[in-house]
Order: C-alpha cells, then structure tokens, then sequence
C-alpha cells in the first residue's frame, strides 16, 4: 500500500455541503501496509524482501522507489488490470478529516506465478512474515506456510477475518483485541480469555498466539501458558501502523534466536513508540534500546 497524506489549513466551511474546506500546503508519501512492515524490519537492521501484488500504474512505481531508497529488496507481481492499493489522508490542523482508498483485489493467477518467487527467495531467510489486510494477495496463504515451515522457517501471521483455519501450522498469529473477538466471541475474565485464546491456538496447531492489547499491553499464550506485558505509559498520538511494527519486532528477533517471551517486551516497547508518532510510521534500533 501507498500512504499519501495532503496537508493543509482550515479556515472555512464549504459553502457547497457542511464540510471543511482545507487548502493544501503540503504532500507526503510513506510506505504503508506490508511495505510498512518490511520497512520497520529493515530499520531494525534486519534485511527483508518484500513479495507483493500491485497494478502496472502510478503508485506501484512510487513504491518501489520508496522501498528501493530504504533498502529493502523487493518482488513485485504485476497485474495490469490492478490498481495499486492507495490510502489518501486529508490532514488539517493536525487532525485527520478524512481518509479516501483506492484498492481491488489481485488477480489469481498472477498470485500463482509468484509461488515459484516465494520458495526460492524463503531459502534466504530465518523468517517469513504474512501481513494479511484482507485485500486478496494471501489467495494462497495456507500453501505458503506448509511450504516455509517444512523448510524450517519460523512463519508470523498478522491476521484478519474470521477464518483463522488458513493460518493453521503458523509459528506465531499477532490479532489484536477486535480480531480475536471475532473469532472467539467476547470473555468476561481473564480466565475465560485463557481459556479460549488456548483452545484457538491448539486447534490451529499454532505455538504462539500473541495478542496486542492496546493500553493494557500484549498477552502471549502458548505452550508453557501465559504471559502478559503491560503498556509502558506514554501519549498516544495515533495508532497507525503500530500493529505492523510490533509484527516487524518480532520477526526480527525471532529470526536472529530470540525466543518469543524474551521478544515480547522489546516488541511491546516497539508499539508503544510508533504510536507517538503521526501517520504510518517505523522504528529504528537506536530508538528502541536507547
């Protein structure tokens, strides 16, 4: 995905229908979606490449020169008939007034054919990471994970949706509270929460369910049974993208040995900055064990 920002002055309601009128002093673009995890990876000092689906057009070219000027290898599938997924923010007086996207799904067949991409780029790597936004380009996600486990590789999922059986055999799922809602039902108790999260996690064969909590923290259940990290107080500017550097955190560490309870704190600390910051944002090694 492409982020683009317009930035600009409020000073008058439209006199066409009852809304702001901004006039635009300023425009941005910064990776978003996958793009934004393999870039919160790389300013970790780990090296990603990015494999991807985006349409022959605009925005698909500006991202690849965002992603090339940060370092991160990239293998783009293109489909003509695509458009390239663009998320456009309208900013006025430091407040987000409104947000317009531009997006469909990929086409199958050019996911297929990236198949062969994935299995040989994996080879390189100690981890492989699913972003899953829901907008199609995980077609064949449940093949994927068979394929990278069998070569040994640890596998994170960021996941949506309520159909969590396509995630099954994964080393590690990071749903924050409103996805696992969906798909466990609500708790009343922390115990009822142990409980389901559990059971989730048993039935989908997955070690490590991971679940990012917000200001109360993020709670790991596997195995061994329970841990939770509570929220380092700090204000919150916007949640954007945090997800995606927590995901990004965690893949970096796991693929250089750390196991996923010592992870967890870093990765929790990782969150807790990013959402200091405006817009899609990432966070670099200095920042994080400063």
């Amino acid at each position: 995905m492409l982020d683009r920002y317009l930035y600009g002055s409020v000073d008058r309601i439209s006199p066409e229908a009852p809304v702001p009128v901004v006039r635009v002093t300023r425009q941005e673009e910064r990776l978003g979606g996958a793009a934004n995890v393999a870039l919160n990876i790389k300013s970790l000092g780990a090296q990603a490449t990015l494999i991807t689906v985006v349409g022959d057009d605009e925005p698909a070219h500006r991202l690849q020169q965002l992603l090339q000027a940060q370092g991160v290898e990239v293998l783009l599938g293109r489909d003509a008939k695509l458009h390239t997924s663009v998320k456009l923010r309208v900013i006025g007086r430091a407040q987000q007034l409104l947000r317009v996207d531009f997006e469909d799904p990929p086409d199958h067949e050019v996911l297929s054919n990236m198949l062969a991409d994935f299995e040989r780029v994996v080879a390189g790597y100690g981890a492989v990471l699913f972003s899953d936004y829901g907008k199609g380009g995980l077609t064949h996600i449940a093949r994927m994970i068979t394929w990278a486990r069998a070569a040994g590789k640890i596998v994170l999922v960021d996941p949506k949706g309520i159909d969590y059986s396509r995630y099954a055999g994964a080393s590690v799922l990071t749903p924050n509270l409103a996805e696992l809602t969906e798909v466990i039902g609500g708790w009343s108790s922390e115990a009822q929460l142990l409980e389901r999260a559990q059971a989730l996690r048993e039935r989908l064969d997955v070690d490590n369910l991971v679940l990012t909590r917000s200001e109360q923290g993020m709670s790991l259940f596997d195995a061994a049974g329970h841990l939770h990290v509570p929220a380092q107080a700090r204000e919150v500017f916007d949640v954007t993208g945090a997800g995606d550097t927590v995901i990004a955190t965690l893949a970096a560490m796991l693929a250089a040995g750390v196991s996923v309870r010592d992870a967890l704190p870093v990765a929790n600390r990782a969150g807790g900055i990013v959402v200091g910051k405006f817009g899609t944002a990432s966070v670099s090694y200095e920042e994080l064990f400063a």
